[in-house]
């Protein structure tokens, strides 16, 4: 038998020529390119909008142009890959991507720019997905957790610095840079990915299912993809579903998504292969990641925007206290991914979602209008502390058990998953922090009375106070305004406060979820033989 025949035969035998870690740091810079991009332009806006002569509520579009094309791509990586071959695909996501990057820099208008993000989230799309699908081929069973490690820090990491360093790049040169800088980086990892990986010889591209592609299937996750992102982007600004328009956005999602699942489910040759959610632990995998993004993108939201809202920080500064953070992450993340060769995925996955309990109950205590930078930099710190766990045991449970030609499909739902959790969490945090806020307005309300002694007190010293500034006639309302801008203050902290403690009690229903999973050996792979039970 040949080394080839043999290879198919069992796949375990198939080794990259170029040593796997090498393999590793080349995809992954990739895959970092491109999360970056999907936070790095939201500090720009302004600047962007200002430039370009359109209104702030325009250049969001900028970002949601990103997302949603980006969206749709992330699943089609496995049809792509058949059609052309994994490494060729992602060959020509970083073309795409790099050439629109250039472009969105030298975009002269608002619509040009849009046009070019929309190629820029479609190239980018391929690349979080591809970029797994080969670290998970490239590395035996027993080491895959170490390799996730390092996608980890790419898919963790670079949301977290992306605002930071946009805004220090808009600062201190143009908006324009942000886009420019994907062009070394695209640059290196094309020429890097050409020379060091090679498709394993169970991946053989067939160009005829080009010319049977899934039309259909392509338009019903458009419409899905689209009415999502663009319910969940403006959902807020236009007070969600008593706007006509965000109803058709919420329809277009759920009838969308309808139609995609009936449909794939009975073409020949489908777009997005679902009939791989017959595999029980996958699917489980998908929703508990769906969970985790959504975690994660919430709490690499709400705590910059905390601090930016309500404690005066810059964007630089609300940055740098997610520094700390990041460090932690780099320590901690080696240590999951070798725990993943030792300890079974479910009790890792329980184990970071206890984590995540606790954390979230403590940011809860801490965040308040006196936090300190070096507060807010610890409870960074401790909140990237379950991150690892969670993350890199339930991407490696993902493939346990599943045929190793189904890699592609694997790494590209496990990745929408997570991106699709991110944005809704993100949108309903969001806006649960509003609606936690207007309602300890009305109670904090309640207590300024005319009959309530401690209120009339403290109006009464404020007015003395502003007396000597402002004039007695004025220093009345002054003191009013003052009292009233405390309260807005105090209430909008009541609200963070409330949705950490929510977010602490789904992180709490996630561990009994974890164990849902199937009891695999640790370092069992893709086509493992182990039993699971």
């Amino acid at each position: 038998m040949s080394a080839a025949a043999a290879t198919l035969e069992n796949p375990a035998l198939w080794k990259p020529r170029t040593n796997p870690w090498l393999i590793a740091a080349t995809v992954a810079l990739a895959a970092f390119m491109e999360v970056l991009d999907t936070s790095i332009a939201n500090v720009a806006l302004p600047h962007i909008s200002g430039s370009l002569g359109a209104s702030v509520d325009q250049g969001t579009w900028v970002l949601t142009s990103y997302l949603l094309s980006n969206a749709i791509v992330l699943p089609l990586g496995a049809w792509a890959s058949n059609v052309m071959g994994r490494r060729n695909f992602f060959l020509l996501c970083i073309v795409i991507f790099t050439v629109s990057s250039f472009l969105c820099g030298a975009a002269p208008s608002l619509p040009m720019l849009l046009v070019f993000r929309v190629m820029q989230g479609a190239g980018g799309g391929g690349l979080q997905p591809m970029a797994q699908a080969i670290m998970a081929d490239s590395f035996e069973p027993h080491k895959r957790g170490q390799a996730f490690a390092l996608y980890g820090l790419v898919a963790v990491l670079a949301p977290s610095i992306g605002p930071t360093l946009g805004g220090w790049i808009t600062d201190n040169f143009s908006w324009r840079w942000i886009f420019f800088i994907n062009i070394p980086v695209g640059i290196l990892a094309f020429v890097l990915v050409t020379r060091l990986i090679e498709d394993p010889p169970w991946i053989k591209p067939d160009r005829k299912l080009l010319g049977k592609m899934d039309y259909l299937g392509l338009s019903f996750l458009t419409i899905a993809m689209g009415g999502m992102q663009i319910m969940l982007d403006k959902g807020e600004e236009n007070d969600w579903f008593s706007s006509d328009f965000i109803r058709v956005c919420g329809a277009m999602f759920i009838l969308g998504m309808i139609a995609l699942v009936i449909w794939e489910l009975r073409a020949k040759n489908p777009i997005i292969n679902l009939r791989v959610f017959r595999h029980r632990n996958f699917a489980i995998c998908c929703f508990l990641m769906a969970l985790v993004g959504g975690v994660l993108n919430a709490n690499t939201v709400l705590q910059p925007q905390f601090t930016q809202e309500l404690l005066g920080y810059n964007a630089t500064i609300a940055g740098l206290a997610l520094t700390a953070g990041g460090i932690a992450l780099v320590i901690v993340m080696p240590l999951a991914g070798y725990a993943t060769g030792k300890i079974s995925a479910r009790t890792l996955a329980a184990g970071g979602f206890v984590l995540f309990a606790i954390t979230f109950f403590y940011a809860a205590d801490v965040t308040s209008l006196t936090m300190s930078f070096a507060q807010a930099s610890w409870l960074r710190v401790v909140q990237m502390m379950p991150i690892p766990f969670c993350f890199i045991s339930i991407t490696t449970a993902a493939y346990v058990g599943l045929p190793v030609e189904e890699s592609n499909q694997v790494s590209g739902l496990i990745n929408f998953a997570r991106n699709i959790g991110g944005s809704i969490l993100i949108s309903v945090t969001n806006a649960q922090v509003t609606s936690r806020a207007m309602w300890h307005e009305q109670h904090l309300q309640a207590n300024m009375q005319a009959g309530s002694p401690g209120y009339q007190q403290y109006v009464q010293s404020l007015t003395g106070f502003f007396s000597g500034t402002f004039g007695h006639a004025n220093a009345a309302n002054r003191a009013l305004a003052t009292m009233y801008n405390l309260l807005n203050q105090q209430a909008r902290t009541q609200g963070y406060q409330d949705v950490y403690v929510e977010l602490a009690w789904m992180s709490i229903v996630l561990i009994a979820l974890a164990f849902l999973l199937s009891k695999n050996k640790p370092g069992q792979g893709p086509g493992g033989s182990e039993a699971m039970h």
